[in-house]
């Protein structure tokens, strides 16, 4: 990991005062216009901001009259930063999330990020609340253990093991029923009659449908292996990817439409940050990645040792 930081140019900030936006003579200068830049700015030091880097609780209309936009400018504004992955947001909770934010903001010390635990419970519960604290969760655990233990005292650890046969055997994989496409929430315009929602489930309600369907959970024939192999991730790396995922939701209760987009999504991003690609050469494990492969490695050595 000495190598990667070595080869990054060092950032430069700036820290920006969240009262500028009400500071008397900065808002008699003349009004930014509605724009994603300016919109983006705002987001990320505006008076909304608290101690959770990127994670904060505002609605619409809120943030756009604090702007002085009407609010259909400010969703344009908006889908040009969500489509560009800069912003993500539950506007019917009133969440928003920045998911950057914590590289430009660290946490200065652990005792920073055990205070996050009071704000984080008054952020209204939905799903991109829990997405937001497992990359959170990510991040911090690259910071160091002093900064691990810090978190996991003020959220938990991660509970649950993932269940065996998850995903196909790396040695023995059988052939397994295609998955049916994903289909995205019909709108009020664009409903098909005839056709059955798709209602949430736990992590745990979903592997159970799996077992008594006679499935795995992720099927050989699933696009992440496509997506991997077109990426240069070796197919041990989502094994891990999956020991990870399912270990954080298997007890969760979160509840997800689609438990496989899901999991598809944690490894396009790489929400756990267990691999890395340098500027040549192919895909590597990180420290965390590596730690999670010894402790498989341990337990499989365990269970031979059992079995013996």
């Amino acid at each position: 990991m000495a190598e990667i930081e070595t080869r990054q140019a060092k950032g430069r900030y700036r820290k920006v005062e969240v009262r500028t936006w009400g500071d008397e003579k900065f808002r008699r200068l003349s009004p930014m216009p509605p724009c994603g830049q300016g919109l983006w700015l705002f987001l990320i030091t505006g008076p909304h901001t608290g101690p959770i880097p990127g994670l904060f609780r505002a609605g619409r209309a809120a943030m756009a009259e604090e702007l002085d936009w009407d609010v259909e400018a400010f969703d344009k504004a908006f889908g040009e930063a969500f489509r560009e992955g800069m912003v993500k947001a539950d506007f019917k909770a009133r969440v928003v999330w920045v998911p950057k934010a914590i590289n430009h903001n660290r946490p200065e010390s652990p005792n920073v990020v055990l205070s996050w635990a009071a704000e984080f419970d008054l952020i209204p519960e939905c799903p991109l609340k829990w997405e937001a604290l497992d990359y959170l969760r990510a991040s911090v655990y690259g910071l160091g253990e002093a900064f691990t233990k810090a978190f996991d005292k003020a959220f938990g650890k991660p509970s649950g093991k993932p269940s065996p046969k998850a995903m196909p055997n790396q040695e023995q994989e059988q052939e397994q029923e295609k998955e049916p496409p994903h289909t995205p929430p019909a709108t009020a315009e664009g409903a098909k009659p005839g056709r059955r929602k798709r209602e949430k489930v736990t992590f745990a309600a979903f592997l159970d449908a799996c077992q008594a369907a006679g499935e795995s959970a992720i099927p050989k024939t699933d696009p992440i292996f496509t997506f991997a192999k077109d990426t240069g991730i070796p197919k041990d790396y989502l094994h891990l990817a999956w020991r990870e995922f399912a270990g954080r939701h298997k007890d969760s209760g979160r509840m997800q439409k689609d438990w496989r987009a899901h999991f598809r999504d944690a490894v396009r991003r790489n929400w756990f940050k267990l691999w890395w690609f340098p500027d040549a050469g192919s895909c590597e494990l990180t420290t965390a990645g590596v730690q999670l492969a010894r402790e498989r490695d341990a337990e499989r050595a365990r269970e031979q040792e059992q079995a013996a």
